[in-house]
């Protein structure tokens, strides 16, 4: 399981430096495979909400969603998670951004016949979790719409390796 290092610090309300939560992890049984660090392409990163998800006029399992970085201005994006809908926050990856799991820079590309601006992320593209069945979905973040998705450009994660005995560890919260 990968976590990024502010994204637990905000789930456990902690302050300690890297050194300290790894011996932490270490001590209650879990093994860190190893740290990974992330130089400003996390920057592009954005919460945006979906506006309206319809169907992709030329495939089945497609959706065209139009998406809202709160300034007024609205970018189509060509998404084949089954979970977009309306009124749903994400994260927004815009042309130019490189997707973690992958280091493709994304670019305006027609899919089907529609251009697509972007992209919505799942988990598994950002490096967060395995989690590939459909895109982030940010419960109760209406205010943040616009803003970073990471806190700064550089990010850590951490990579644990999670054995079958230790299920409550699959979670930040576990």
């Amino acid at each position: 399981m990968i976590i990024t290092l502010s994204w637990l610090r905000n789930h456990l309300n902690i302050n300690a430096n890297l050194t300290k939560i790894i011996d932490k992890l270490t001590e209650i049984g879990l093994e860190v495979e190893g740290i990974k660090e992330s130089h400003g392409e996390l920057a592009d990163f954005k919460v945006a909400k979906v506006l309206r998800a319809e169907k992709h006029p030329n495939a089945d399992k497609l959706k065209l969603c139009e998406v809202s970085l709160g300034d007024g201005k609205i970018i189509k994006v060509v998404c084949g998670a089954s979970n977009a809908r309306n009124g749903l926050i994400s994260v927004y990856a815009p042309p130019g951004s490189i997707i973690p799991k992958t280091k493709m820079k994304l670019k305006i590309a027609k899919i089907r016949g529609v251009e697509s601006h972007g992209m919505l992320c799942s988990e598994s593209e950002l490096n967060i979790s395995n989690e590939s069945d459909g895109i982030i979905d940010l419960k109760n973040r209406e205010k943040d719409i616009g803003k970073n998705y990471f806190k700064s450009k550089k990010e850590k994660s951490i990579d644990v390796a999670i054995t079958p005995n230790r299920p409550d560890c699959l979670g930040v919260r576990g």
